[in-house]
């Protein structure tokens, strides 16, 4: 798996997420091992592909591995290859991921799944940088970054002996905390707009927004799937409003697909946390708007090297659009000076 040559698109504004983003690009350039912390869905293998990209090893393999998709025999010989039969069906030599991630980083996502006896030869590669394949006896060298990531408590697990602590102690030499999405609400509407739009060009159809009202839903929803619930519930609104016949902003979102099963319309709905009378927390939904346009806009503006009618193209307006959009956010001087 080759490396890839640019970071991968990590969008948001909220201080959280921008903190976060900083911590791990401050951590890449330190080649130990590094713990990514936080829930599913909230972006730790983005995290991780940054801290590759912008390490000393930006051009070696980042090779990636779920350690929950396998079973013990599987992810060990997944992790340091085997040699021909070694186990039945294993008719010829393997390599694992160390031997593939050579010079580069590994990431190895739910770390936390691992049996101890893989944690114990993980340990193992980190202390001595050794390692030998499944059935075989030669010790290998080798030269890998781990990049580890969990959604669980550790420190809680390494307590009840669930979780080597001395593993720990060496992937934990700096971790960096995902924030979950309901930590950054106002990264919400940039994140459904670029969602739904990236759909609307694979499908060749017009992306016009969200009305305010479907907005406010997205935004009071608590997104326990996080960047990826919202991802889905952003695509698959946009899909179903354009299915429908419909076309403008799209007024109605899904976030529950399984609303169906139960006879629900499909309506605006909000999380599955428990209704309040209560209003929702204060969220100024209009600036939040308001901010993602201009962001938009002035990304646009610059990917095009200022030129507006490339820069309207690209968002799918007219150049009276665009000029507007410039005229609104106070972005003339700046156009000028690239004029």
């Amino acid at each position: 798996m080759s490396s890839p040559r640019q970071p991968p698109e990590l969008i948001g504004q909220s201080p959280i997420f921008l903190d976060a983003l900083a911590h791990a690009s401050s951590a890449a350039t330190l080649d130990r091992p590094l713990l990514i912390c936080g829930e599913r869905g909230s972006g730790k293998e983005l995290i991780a592909g940054r801290v590759h990209f912008l390490s000393p090893r930006w051009e070696a393999p980042f090779v990636k591995l779920n350690c929950a998709a396998l079973s013990d025999e599987l992810l060990d010989s997944e992790l340091f290859g085997h040699e021909a039969g070694a186990f039945t069906g294993a008719t010829k030599r393997h390599a694992g991921r160390f031997e593939r991630a050579e010079g580069g980083t590994l990431f190895l996502d739910e770390i936390a799944t691992a049996s101890l006896r893989i944690q114990e030869k993980l340990l193992r590669v980190i202390e001595y940088g050794e390692y030998e394949r499944v059935g075989g006896g030669e010790t290998r060298v080798a030269d890998v970054r781990i990049v580890a990531a969990a959604n669980a408590d550790l420190p809680a697990l390494a307590a009840a002996g669930k979780f080597r602590a001395d593993l720990l102690d060496r992937l934990a030499f700096d971790v960096v905390a995902a924030p979950p999405l309901r930590a950054r609400k106002e990264d919400i509407p940039i994140l459904a707009a670029h969602f739904a739009s990236g759909l609307a060009r694979e499908l060749g159809a017009r992306f016009d927004g969200f009305t305010p009202e479907a907005m406010a839903i997205l935004a009071a929803h608590h997104w326990p799937g996080n960047v990826r619930e919202l991802k889905n519930a952003a695509e698959r609104s946009f899909h179903r409003w354009i299915a429908g016949g419909e076309s403008g902003p799209i007024g109605t979102v899904v976030i529950d697909p399984f609303a169906v099963l139960a006879g629900a319309e499909i309506e605006p709905s909000a999380s599955r946390q428990p209704r309040s009378d209560k209003p929702a927390a204060t969220f100024d939904l209009r600036r939040a708007l308001n901010d993602a346009e201009k962001e938009w806009t002035e990304r646009a503006l610059a990917r095009c090297a200022w030129n507006q009618k490339d820069a309207a193209a690209s968002l799918g307006l007219t150049y009276d659009q665009i000029r507007g959009l410039i005229r609104k956010h106070g972005l003339s001087r700046i156009a000028a000076r690239h004029a």
